[in-house]
């Protein structure tokens, strides 16, 4: 999501509320899991019908203030985990009839904008951009990693044109001293050929850092792989994504298990259907004008869905080699 837009936002919104409600139809009643609780936008909205219950992650534990605050209100149908939605099959859901698992995969206004975090070219000292549970830092990688290494993160995850050359940039200006937010910022715009007078010249830069640094892709590959297997027959999977390389990975997973036999080996085809989804709509649901204007960060956003078929639990997808190549560029990470 692009901060110098998000800047100019008094408070967060969720996306596409009344599309995502109408969607997962809680008036029906069910279990609704929150992967992305963040201001709690959703499950608010959601735990208003009756004979709902909302399980809530967020791996930032800033978020369990405001679970606290409607854990005072829902006693008996709200819990909340501060974990990663890659964990959610650790969940005890055995008795749960889970009929939507939903994420938005955008950073609240109240996360972009707090200091700590570091996620804004805005912000000041030390690069951080931890969303919580992690293991390394934007300053370690910034810092640590080689120039390959870094141009390529910028290429891949950003979408950096110039990638090569500001990694060059940032490995010479490091034997000098160490890079901090604005040291980087300074480095991005000296080195950028090209201006963009509509985005700031480190969008893209630290869009980058920020998937590397919380490990976005493997987390959002592995969340929709568990989100799929707890679902129950009829139950929705919906994402909201922000960025390209987000919906070419939702989209990839939903088409190519709504076309492609997706059966388990492990369980006899005659208990389970021959794909796991059916998509209703193909194309991206995106946000509507009047929503745009009342709240400019959703003009990048993007709507997927997919409604599960069968109960059957073990299923066959091959995402985890189709974006093998950025999984990859991802560990770069590991060794700091």
């Amino acid at each position: 999501m692009d901060a110098t837009i998000v800047s100019e936002v008094p408070k967060h919104y969720p996306v596409m509320l009344k599309e995502i409600i109408s969607i997962i139809t809680p008036q029906y009643g069910g279990t609704f899991i929150d992967c992305t609780f963040g201001q709690g936008g959703y499950s608010k909205k959601i735990l208003e019908f009756k004979n709902t219950k909302v399980i809530a992650l967020d791996r930032d534990k800033d978020s369990q203030k405001k679970a606290n605050q409607i854990k005072l209100n829902f006693e008996d149908r709200f819990i909340f985990k501060n974990i990663k939605f890659s964990q959610l099959n650790n969940l005890k859901l055995k008795n749960e009839d889970i009929r939507g698992v939903i994420f938005d995969l955008g950073y609240s206004y109240t996360q972009i904008k707090d200091p700590k975090k570091g996620l804004s070219f805005q912000s000041k000292g030390n690069l951080n951009m931890q969303m919580g549970l992690n293991n390394y830092s934007a300053e370690d990688a910034i810092n640590q990693l080689d120039e390959k290494e870094l141009g390529k993160i910028f290429k891949f995850f950003g979408d950096e044109k110039e990638s090569k050359f500001i990694s060059r940039n940032i490995v010479k200006e490091r034997s000098k001293k160490k890079i901090d937010t604005q040291t980087l910022v300074e480095i991005i715009d000296k080195t950028k050929r090209k201006k963009n007078f509509k985005v700031h010249s480190a969008t893209k830069v630290f869009q980058a850092l920020r998937i590397l640094v919380n490990k976005e892709i493997s987390e959002l590959i592995f969340g929709l792989i568990n989100a799929a297997k707890v679902l129950k027959k009829d139950g929705v999977l919906v994402v909201v994504t922000f960025n390209s390389l987000e919906d070419k990975i939702v989209k990839y997973f939903l088409k190519s298990l709504s076309e492609n036999k997706s059966i388990s080996r492990y369980v006899p085809v005659t208990q389970q259907a021959e794909t796991l989804f059916i998509l209703d709509q193909k194309k991206a649901i995106v946000p509507t004008d009047k929503e745009v204007n009342e709240n400019l960060p959703s003009r990048s956003a993007k709507l997927r869905y997919g409604i599960k078929k069968s109960n059957f639990y073990d299923f066959e997808t091959d995402i985890l080699d189709q974006f093998k190549n950025l999984i990859e560029i991802e560990n770069f990470g590991d060794k700091l």
